[in-house]
């Protein structure tokens, strides 16, 4: 009996082990990747991350409901350029050779891994429908644009170059202009508003038939059919979809459809951005018509802060930041601290909430391991993954990074170090920032005591300062924060 018993024990474990082999041999299938960047989107402006929101955002509320929404996310930049080179490329923008303010060339290398060209490289179809603005060479509009989002890992784009208030205005199909600008737009502005808000835009050539209004939409009907095509041939190519969907909007000029003025609660910027979130949710809708929605990746962020000033939360009530301080082109919290919700059916638990401190340049580490894939030694050199907080399997004491630097400010823990003597309003300075001659020259703030960044302790805590300091300079002259 005893003999029997060791046997049947023994034939019961190898079973078991085999079947645990099996399964853990059977391939799992990479996920579909939707990547939504919306444009000068705030902290404030979704229900989802501030109750007291005037604009109504359901569509990407859902995804919170249904997925993962981080409360310390951070842009790589604090505007467009910086913020999305940074997001494609997995570097810091700051470092030698990165970019700055404007792209009269291409501004990612060759050579350089992209998002795109990583995926790519692993087997899937990579799609990028909307605003580039990371450079093109420009050799005559009947001459291919080199340098873009083709050359740069996608196999599909259509989109624009810049920002629909930057001429010239023309549709980008792969690296072919659809309709060389051969007519003129004049300048317009908005009354009540900045110079820089409203219907804003900048005068210059325009190709023809092209109309501002129109762009938003003509790029949610092509990342509709980018969606829809992949469902209905995927079987027989066997190949994951990845779209990077970079949204030209609520950015300037705010030009709702008719369907959406005075819809919400806070002027024609609110009219807008419910108009975003309901593009997003035709997006949404999509994938649920390609019954793709189960096997798909979603994330939605923000590439910057919004242009909302003081005087605008006090007009409309509306506080585009949700109660943080500064906005687009400032390193207060309200420039680069951004929505960011991740949903994935069966690996993200719905309605989680994470305060890990991320980056965008984290994306591309993250997505590499969610493949499943070996992310090059040489790719990503800011990127470090954050997959295990999607998981469920990383506790909040062990935090994704220990520090973050964005331009001229770093954050190491609860610290945050602001170098110069003064922080702007995306071309105003703010009184009350700059520091008397002689002392720390820097804002420092223990943002889990002060995320509104009211107090500069930089006068309370200078070896703090020093210490901040000399670890903002120490990071710039490294290469690389990914071991």
């Amino acid at each position: 009996m005893k003999r029997f018993f060791l046997v049947r024990m023994t034939l019961v474990f190898l079973t078991l082990s085999f079947q645990g082999m099996a399964g853990e041999s059977k391939p799992t299938a990479p996920p579909n990747i939707i990547l939504v960047l919306a444009d000068d989107m705030g902290y404030g402006d979704l229900g989802c991350y501030n109750p007291q929101s005037k604009i109504a955002t359901p569509h990407i509320d859902r995804l919170a409901k249904e997925g993962m929404r981080f409360t310390d996310a951070h842009a790589s930049g604090t505007t467009c350029i910086p913020s999305r080179y940074g997001l494609i490329t997995g570097r810091y923008p700051w470092r030698p050779g990165g970019v700055g303010g404007v792209e009269k060339k291409p501004l990612i290398h060759e050579d350089q891994t992209t998002i795109a060209s990583l995926l790519r490289a692993n087997g899937y179809q990579t799609a990028m429908v909307g605003k580039w603005h990371l450079g093109f060479e420009m050799n005559g509009y009947d001459q291919k644009l080199k340098g873009g989002p083709v050359d740069r890992g996608f196999d599909s784009f259509f989109g624009i170059h810049a920002s629909t208030d930057i001429p010239p205005y023309y549709f980008i199909r792969n690296d072919r202009v659809v309709a060389a600008p051969t007519h003129r737009i004049q300048a317009n502005s908005s009354k009540g508003w900045s110079p820089i808000q409203g219907a804003f835009w900048r005068e210059g050539d325009i190709a023809p038939g092209f109309e501002l209004k129109d762009v938003l939409p003509h790029f949610i009907e092509e990342a509709e059919k980018v969606i829809i095509e992949h469902g209905i041939h995927s079987a027989s190519s066997k190949k994951p979809l990845m779209l990077y969907l970079a949204l030209t909007a609520p950015h300037t000029p705010w030009l709702p459809s008719p369907e959406f003025q005075g819809r919400s609660k806070a002027e024609m910027y609110g009219d807008f951005a419910m108009m975003v979130d309901a593009m997003v949710g035709r997006v949404l809708k999509a994938l649920d018509d390609a019954r793709m929605a189960g096997d798909t990746l979603v994330i939605f962020t923000s590439d910057n802060g919004p242009v909302w000033y003081p005087e605008d939360v006090q007009r409309t009530g509306h506080d585009a930041v949700g109660g943080l301080r500064g906005m687009k082109g400032s390193h207060w919290e309200g420039g680069h601290r951004m929505p960011f919700i991740v949903r994935w059916p069966e690996k993200v638990t719905a309605g989680s909430v994470s305060h890990h401190l991320i980056c965008f340049t984290d994306v591309m580490a993250t997505l590499s391991d969610a493949i499943g894939a070996r992310l090059p030694d040489e790719a990503g050199p800011d990127s470090l993954s954050f997959l295990n907080v999607l998981l469920g399997k990383q506790p909040e004491e062990r935090q994704v990074r220990d520090s973050l630097v964005i331009g001229k400010s770093l954050r190491s823990g609860p610290w945050k170090w602001i170098e110069g003597r003064e922080s702007v309003l995306f071309g105003r300075r703010e009184a009350g920032t700059i520091p008397a001659e002689g002392k720390p020259p820097g804002l420092l703030y223990h943002l889990s005591d002060d995320l509104l960044e009211k107090q500069n302790a930089a006068l309370r805590h200078p070896a703090i300062a020093d210490r901040l300091q000399m670890e903002i300079e120490r990071i710039k002259e490294t290469t690389r924060t990914r071991p």
